[in-house]
């Protein structure tokens, strides 16, 4: 593989992986660094911008990546949709359908997930929507020849100590074991058991998770829900981080 090309959202993008300039790495940095390691001249691009939900990645980045021509093609998108109060899963469905559709031909080797959950009364509010918008990813991946990354049933990655203080993105432990999930499907040799469960642990107190829920309230729940109430997106007016399929 000489060239690399990544498609999607926050998780894509690479939050909450944050480097000390404050910019995000996340999991497909890290896969591209490794894939680098490989082949001198390998290129790569990064799509992914933050609050995108799968019409937008659709119409934003799928002719662009498609342009590119690159060997490997990551495309991770729907769960912002199926999280949201209202969700038309049909037409989730459609349109990475019609993503798929434009990549799968346009690339040597298709990569789609099934996304990673966090333990919690949220996933198994919306447990259901998400399992149907799996199953239809593999369903699509069987029908184009695309390869299928299971995160959503780690037994670690739904562990919460691998989720950032927003509890809507991985740590950057959380990064690398799926990018090491990434490289292992890919075919390439394991340089670890990216599913490890992680050390026993003392819970947390109940004033220590109390502080923490209301600290996640203050700084993540509620400007999220002012985003939700006026229309506005955390990727309103942002680039992506790698928008040229350029040297690493």
């Amino acid at each position: 593989m000489r060239s690399f090309v990544a498609l999607g959202d926050s998780f894509t993008e690479g939050m909450s992986d944050l480097l000390p300039g404050g910019a995000y790495r996340g999991w497909a940095d890290l896969l591209a660094a490794r894939l680098a390691a490989l082949e001198p001249d390998f290129r790569y691009a990064n799509l992914a911008v933050r609050g995108k939900l799968i019409g937008q990645i659709t119409e934003e980045q799928v002719n662009p990546a498609v342009a590119m021509g690159a060997d490997l093609v990551t495309l991770v998108g729907g769960l912002n949709d199926v999280l949201r109060p209202r969700c038309d899963t049909a037409r989730v469905c459609a349109l990475l359908e019609e993503a798929v559709g434009k990549l799968a031909p346009s690339c040597s080797t298709l990569v789609l997930m099934r996304s990673p959950g966090r333990s919690g009364p949220v996933l198994e509010r919306y447990r259901g929507r998400m399992e149907a918008l799996f199953s239809f990813i593999d369903e699509l991946a069987e029908r184009h020849g695309a390869v299928v990354v299971d995160l959503f049933g780690s037994r670690t990655l739904s562990d919460p100590r691998l989720w950032a203080d927003d509890r809507l993105h991985l740590t950057a432990e959380g990064h690398r074991r799926v990018a090491e999930a990434v490289w292992q499907r890919l075919g390439l040799p394991a340089e670890a058991d990216w599913d490890a469960p992680l050390p026993p642990s003392r819970p947390p107190s109940w004033p220590t998770r109390r502080l923490a829920d209301l600290r996640f309230a203050r700084v993540h729940l509620l400007p999220w829900i002012g985003r939700r109430m006026t229309g506005r997106s955390s990727g309103d007016g942002r680039a992506p981080k790698r928008p040229d399929l350029d040297l690493l």
